[in-house]
């Protein structure tokens, strides 16, 4: 009975731990209402995740506590002392939980939303404080005033639930924005075309996953020539993150100029418990295995598609201007629906293995770029080092995209030539795959004869970026503009990370960008100035390449024109122009 008595708190400070969960979720996504079915099955949900879990761990500590202690446990069936010292403990961890959400997912929350949570995180803190104090008064007292004790306890923990979710509020219904049609309707025909032939050309490749610090590196051994030429007469910049450090949210951001908070799109998927959540969660707290939710199938994650993208794209506002754009790989971007110039989604390797061929229709635009893109396709054969760098990543990440790196880099060449954009931007994987599986082999902040002696897949794949960048290097006109920008850094697994992955039989991954490394840009040009630049954002794409191309920058976006990039002359001849707004 004794052991049973230990269970019934166990249990109870399990649920209670979930509930602090299930609060955070609130927290993170304040469009979903308060008091909605929807809530309803994901505290159901979480509950039966994180109770059972939790409820596990506690009677583990229990009992070990039981066997160590000199003193046995004799708990009533809900002990005022035990509960004391698990509730302290869970409401402090949930608040420090809570502020490293906070200090993570701030650009992504917005000024609201971020205010509503530090308000909680810090009510949060005092709940647990008081917890605490509760917990030694109790024990500091034994059973005198048990009952007021009891009483105090009682609300305390309320309180640490109640306060938080009362600060959330009942809801935040986004107001709904209707994507705008492609319309070159702001400039006369004419007055495009005039543009058209005096805009310079700016050329945008993309990589995910690459580390500004493993390129200086690379660079001063001499084994990135292409790259370290950039380093030593371009600009270099880093460039803050978002996170959650996803492809989708990090490169919307970076075309639209705005942040989540403006473009909608937070992470590359929406999570339901069930299929007909018509309010959806689209943000996972960290540092707390929510995604356990999803393996454990709790819940489902469905892909983020263009439709929820609320505001426009880069190529969209060039397309206002007469400009046409050569985009290769740019991810939301499936199903391409029209495009000034051409468009090939991030999608379109999905449907080479279609016999009918149906999708790859879909995953481009136009019809004649398609067509290339497909006849591209279908006579690619890999040369044998990039054959031995796909064969090992996916191996080791399981990630099929890197194979198509240099497929893609083929129809980009192919295409340009018959369309002439002003701007083309083609994005690359393969380093960000080679980097999870062997980050050990390169990390640059490890001595070198301290790093790992199977190094060869990791410099295979930031060699062949720099060929290719040396190829964009060969073909530069006067007036071109070349940025290499990576979305996001990259830096070493912890070890306990690496100890829980091998535990739960995850890949052992060895690179990782959960902790939003800075990512980087670096610019190379006639008009850039040799320079190192103060910290930007990856917002500041977008407004960046407008005002190179002549074009005002939105007000209504986030990120800045990053001038400095260019040299003084440069910058005394094209001040920086702006619109209200780009939207309408």
């Amino acid at each position: 009975m004794r052991y049973l008595r230990m269970f019934t708190n166990a249990v109870a400070a399990g649920v209670l731990g979930a509930i602090y969960v299930a609060v955070l979720v609130l927290i993170l996504n304040p469009q979903v209402p308060l008091v909605s079915p929807t809530t309803a099955r994901w505290f159901g949900a979480i509950v039966s995740f994180y109770g059972l879990h939790l409820t596990v761990a506690v009677y583990i500590v229990i009992l070990v506590r039981e066997v160590l202690a000199s003193r046995p446990l004799h708990p009533g069936w809900l002990s005022v002392r035990l509960l004391a010292w698990l509730g302290a403990m869970f409401a402090a961890v949930s608040a420090a939980i809570t502020w490293a959400n906070l200090q993570g997912f701030r650009a992504v929350l917005g000024e609201s939303a971020s205010g509503h949570m530090q308000t909680a995180a810090v009510a949060g803190t005092v709940a647990a404080v008081v917890l605490v104090g509760i917990a030694v008064l109790r024990y500091s007292f034994g059973k005198m005033g048990s009952r007021a004790t009891g009483v105090l306890l009682t609300v305390a923990l309320l309180a640490s639930i109640a306060v938080p979710v009362w600060v959330r509020g009942p809801g935040q219904v986004p107001v709904p924005v209707v994507r705008r049609a492609v319309t070159p309707a702001l400039v006369e025909a004419g007055q495009g075309s005039v543009l058209a032939s005096v805009a310079p050309r700016v050329r945008l490749l993309l990589i995910d996953g690459a580390s500004l610090g493993a390129i200086r590196d690379g660079a001063g051994a001499g084994r990135l020539p292409n790259l370290g030429r950039i380093l030593d007469r371009g600009a270099v910049m880093d460039l803050a993150t978002l996170k959650p450090t996803q492809a989708e949210p990090v490169w919307t951001a970076a075309a639209t100029g705005k942040y989540p908070v403006k473009n909608g799109v937070r992470t590359n998927a929406v999570f339901r418990v069930s299929p007909s959540d018509t309010e959806v969660v689209d943000l996972l707290p960290d540092y707390c295995f929510a995604y356990g939710l999803v393996y454990q199938q709790h819940i489902t994650a469905e892909r983020r598609t263009p439709d929820d993208i609320r505001a426009r794209m880069l190529w969209d506002i060039l397309a206002d201007y007469g400009l046409a754009s050569g985009i290769v790989r740019w991810p939301l971007t499936f199903p391409v629906t029209s495009a000034r110039g051409y468009l090939i989604s991030d999608q379109f390797h999905l449907g080479t293995s279609s016999p009918l061929r149906l999708s790859d229709a879909r995953a481009g635009a136009p019809t004649s770029a398609v067509d290339i893109a497909r006849e591209v396709f279908d006579a690619s054969s890999l040369p044998e080092a990039t054959r031995e760098v796909v064969a090992a990543s996916e191996a080791v990440v399981g990630d099929p995209r890197a194979q198509w790196d240099r497929v893609y880099r083929d129809v980009a060449m192919a295409l340009e030539p018959l369309f002439a954009p002003h701007v083309t931007a083609l994005r690359l994987t393969g380093v960000d795959a080679v980097s999870h599986a062997d980050w050990s082999a390169g990390d640059p902040a490890r001595p070198a004869d301290r790093r790992s002696g199977d190094a060869a897949l990791f410099e295979a794949a930031y060699r062949d970026l720099d060929r290719y960048v040396g190829f964009e290097l060969a073909r530069l006109r006067p007036g071109d503009l070349l940025l290499v920008v990576s979305g996001f850094g990259m830096e070493p697994v912890t070890w306990p990370k690496r100890a829980l992955a091998q535990l739960l039989g995850a890949p052992a991954l060895t690179g990782s960008h959960e902790a939003a490394p800075d990512g980087f840009l670096l610019a190379y040009g006639r008009d850039v100035a040799r320079a190192e630049l103060s910290r930007g954002s990856i917002v500041d794409l977008a407004p960046t390449v407008l005002y190179y191309l002549g074009l005002p920058v939105g007000r209504d976006m986030d990120g800045f024109a990053r001038t400095g990039i260019f040299v003084r002359a440069y910058q005394r001849e094209h001040p920086v122009t702006f619109i209200s707004t780009h939207e309408k």
